[in-house]
Order: C-alpha cells, then structure tokens, then sequence
C-alpha cells in the first residue's frame, strides 16, 4: 500500500514538473519568435524612410505603411511582454518529447539506484535502532548457540590423553586456578572454544576480587571467540573491568570498538580504533584486525578517512586484469591465491603478519572454519603471538558473519575481492591472477568460446605485459571470427587496448 501511495504521489510530481517544463519551453519558443517579429517590423519602418528619400513612394503611402507596421509592431511588442504564446510557433512535439525523456530517465534513474518504499532515517531514528540493537543483544550462552561449529583439531593422541587426565584431576579439585588456567589455554588449542570459556570463567569466579586485569581481558577474549566474534553483554562487563584499571589497554579499547560496530556505532568504533592505529606499536596485536577494517568503519559512520598505506593493496593493474574474469573465474582466482598462502603457511611456515593475512583474508571470503583451523595452526607455531592470531580470528569470524553489502551484484572486482587480494603479498597476487588468465587461455586454446571471452583474454594479457601471447590469441581470435566484420572490430579494440 505504502509504494502505491509513493509512486502515486511521484507520478502526480512528475506531471507537474513536466507540465512546468513543457509551459516553459513553448513559451520560450514565442519569446524567440516574437523577438524576430520585433526585429522585422524595425526593419520595414527603416526601410519605409529610405524607399520615401529616394522618391520611391509618396508621403501618403509612407504614411500609411507607418502607421501599419507600427501597429503590427506594438502587437508584437504586448505578445513578448505578456509572454502568451502564439499561433503557429511550431510544432510542440520535440519539447513533449524532450519532457518525457527527461522525466523518464529520472524515474528509471532511481528505481535502479534509489530505494522505492524505504523509510526515512533521520539520526534520532538511527541512533534509537543502534540503542536497541545495543539493548537486545544476545548472551553469551545464546551468541555460543549460534556460533558456527569449529573445525576438528587433530591432536598428539599423548596430548589427548594428558587432556583426558586434565579433566578428571579438575572434577576432583574444581577451584584449582592453576589447573583451570592449563584446562582453558589447552581447549582453545583443541578448538573447544566453549569449554575453554567455562574454564577461564570459573578461573576468575575462585578469584574473585584478586583476578588481574589480565584475567579479565583473558576472559573477555575467550568469550568474544566462543561467540564467533560476537562481543555478549558478558564479554563488555569484562571488558569494562579492564579498562576501568587500565584505560589505555589496546586489546580491550579494540574489542570496545568491535562492539560497538555490531551494534551499528562506527562513530564511536572509529574513535576508538584510530587512535590505536596511530598509537602502535605496529607489531601489536590489533593492529591488523584495525587496517582491515577501519575504512569501512569510517564509510559507514559517514567519516572522511583515507587509510595509511591504503595504496599498498591490488594496483590499477591488477583490478584491471581480475575486471576481464567472469564472475566465477574471479572467484576462483581469489580462492587460488589465498589457498597458495594457505599452503605455504600449513607447510613451511611464517611470520605472524603473514598467518593474519591468511586468517583475515580467509574471513573476508567466508570460510570461518578455515579460519579458525589456520588461527589453530598458527598459535601451535607461534606461542608467543597468541594476542595477535586471536584478535584477527575474531576479527575474521566478524567479516565472514556480516559480508560486505551489494558484493554480489557488482561486475568488476567485489569489495570482497579486492580486500582479499590486499591481503596477500605482491607476488602471490600476480601469481593468482596469471593463474586464472592461464585457465582461461588454456579453454579458449583447446575448446574454443564466445567472442566476449576472447576479448577478455587479449585485454588481460595485454595489461599484464604479455605481448606475444596477446598477439597470439588475438590471432587465433582473428581466425575464430573471420568472417563476422563486428566481431573483429571488437578484436582490434582490444588489442589496441580500447576494449571496454
């Protein structure tokens, strides 16, 4: 009911204004026309007085046109003023028509771009929805429900036994902080997130008022993984007693933050998480969960910020080459790129910066499972960067629940894409894309294709570089298509690098 009444009320607005253009224009059209009448009639009146100094006409008769030419003229002079349009001033047809297309252009224009039946959101409206989001939030019981399943962790069958022992001591002896402290740290590397929360939480409740602020903090980020990321009411309270002794801790401020994002604040998350990316240190833990994403923060609070070093991700070249793929070709080469750091890190190793990327990226293209299962792998080879790899795990965990908005509809590089290939080192994403540009030389080579995916070949080998192989498929593309003038056209475009 609501978009009947809006495109009612739009179409009736739209006459109008086109009634208002259309009156205009036809009134335009009579002011030139009587101004070129004006212009005229001067012009008899002047040659009357010449025609009567050569003798060419008598007094009388000059007298007579005069009078004439100047009534006709004062007509002209009353019409122009009055601004009426007049008889005979052409045909209306082409302002109707340039009416109707403008008109039409803008209702297409925003049926395609605007939101039809989309309520207003003033900022008392938006801040009201944030508070209630704020208010209603989960527990941490109900964000665990929800969370997805980790992956299984294959385990030393000695560590499971040890693990298996560990809990039974623990039956026995449940206020044991020591033996709570080892039962938390060795379930989270299992992946059982849950009952690493229980542990730690019952470490702080025998604690009680001598739990450190580091307790807290532990606790608080033990939560927020158990929950996939989610900050519970539970995990803020802890939170809030950290900062409450410790103002200045980055890990809490960032987790602050975190909150505040899911509940739709970016305001108060970007003022908490940019002053942490310029404070550093640059290897601390929330450094790179904050790069990955503090820009969209600072777009969706309606912030003007432009991320430090924001140019280090995928160059003009790149986006360029991946713009050529289908859909689903692009996706692939996204996949291929982070499964080869997936590899290399599983096999060989690596610094933290490098295990982040791979969890953060992983994030980004919704695989929350592998995240955790590289967050795993990475704080098994690196014990002492645990802060970090835990923070771009819940980070990760964030991203793959709340996927960039409209990624699917766009035809070039998703948001998505191009946040996962930022994350990869400059050779790795050469790699990939010439990966995905192989793949498809290779089908056209052997199988053949559509004109368009010729195209997309010549244009991306000629952007990475690759002029022989560029003139080679324009060649086999030349011989594919030769007798459809068109079509070859389109080829030379592309080889002169005019394609679109």
């Amino acid at each position: 009911m609501q978009d009947w009444l809006f495109w009612a009320v739009a179409g009736a607005m739209t006459l109008g204004v086109g009634a208002v253009l259309l009156q205009a224009l036809r009134r335009s059209s009579a002011a030139s026309d009587d101004g070129a009448a004006l212009k005229v009639y001067r012009d008899q009146l002047a040659e009357v007085d010449r025609d009567l100094a050569r003798a060419v006409i008598t007094p009388v008769e000059a007298e007579r046109v005069r009078t004439e030419v100047s009534r006709r003229l004062l007509d002209a002079d009353k019409a122009l003023q009055a601004g009426a349009p007049r008889g005979g001033s052409g045909s209306a047809v082409p302002a109707v028509a340039a009416v109707a297309l403008l008109l039409g252009a803008g209702l297409y224009a925003y049926d395609r771009l605007g939101a039809p039946g989309y309520t207003d959101l003033p900022i008392a409206t938006r801040l009201a929805m944030t508070d209630q989001n704020y208010r209603n939030r989960p527990s941490q019981d109900a964000a665990e429900a929800a969370a997805p399943v980790p992956a299984a962790v294959k385990a030393d069958p000695q560590f499971t036994d040890l693990m298996t022992k560990l809990r039974e001591v623990l039956k026995t002896r449940p206020d044991d902080t020591q033996g709570l402290a080892l039962l938390a740290k060795n379930e989270a590397q299992l992946g059982n997130f849950i009952a690493s929360r229980k542990a730690y939480q019952h470490m702080v409740e025998v604690k009680g008022d001598a739990a450190s602020v580091d307790d807290h903090l532990g606790l608080a980020q033990t939560m927020i993984i158990a929950a996939g990321g989610f900050v519970s009411p539970e995990a803020e309270k802890q939170l809030i007693m950290v900062l409450e002794r410790d103002p200045r801790n980055g890990l809490a401020r960032y987790f602050s933050g975190l909150m505040f994002a899911q509940v739709g604040r970016f305001d108060r998350a970007f003022a908490l998480w940019e002053p942490l990316l310029r404070e550093g240190p640059a290897d601390a833990p929330w450094i790179a969960p904050i790069k990955a994403g503090l820009q969209d923060v600072a777009d969706r609070a309606g912030i003007k910020y432009q991320l430090p070093g924001a140019s280090k991700g995928p160059n003009s070249s790149d986006i360029a080459a991946a713009g050529q793929m289908s859909a689903a070709d692009r996706q692939e080469m996204i996949k291929g790129m982070v499964g080869q750091l997936e590899s290399r890190l599983s096999t060989e190793g690596g610094p933290v910066e490098e295990w982040v990327k791979l969890i953060n990226a992983l994030g980004v293209l919704g695989e929350a499972d592998r995240a955790k299962t590289a967050a795993a792998q990475a704080k098994a080879a690196l014990p002492d960067q645990t802060a970090a790899i835990d923070a771009a795990l819940v980070s990760a965990l964030e991203t793959a629940a709340n996927p960039p908005m409209g990624a699917a509809a766009a035809k070039g590089p998703t948001a998505g894409d191009v946040a996962a290939a930022a994350q990869m080192t400059p050779e790795d994403r050469q790699a990939m894309i010439r990966g995905m540009v192989e793949q498809l030389e290779t089908r056209l080579y052997s199988d053949g294709g559509p004109l368009d995916e010729w195209v997309k070949l010549i244009s991306s080998l000629r952007v990475l570089g690759d002029k022989d192989r560029a003139k080679t498929a324009y060649d086999k593309a030349t011989v594919a298509f030769e007798s459809d003038g068109q079509a070859l056209a389109r080829i030379e475009a592309a080889a002169a690098g005019d394609s679109p």
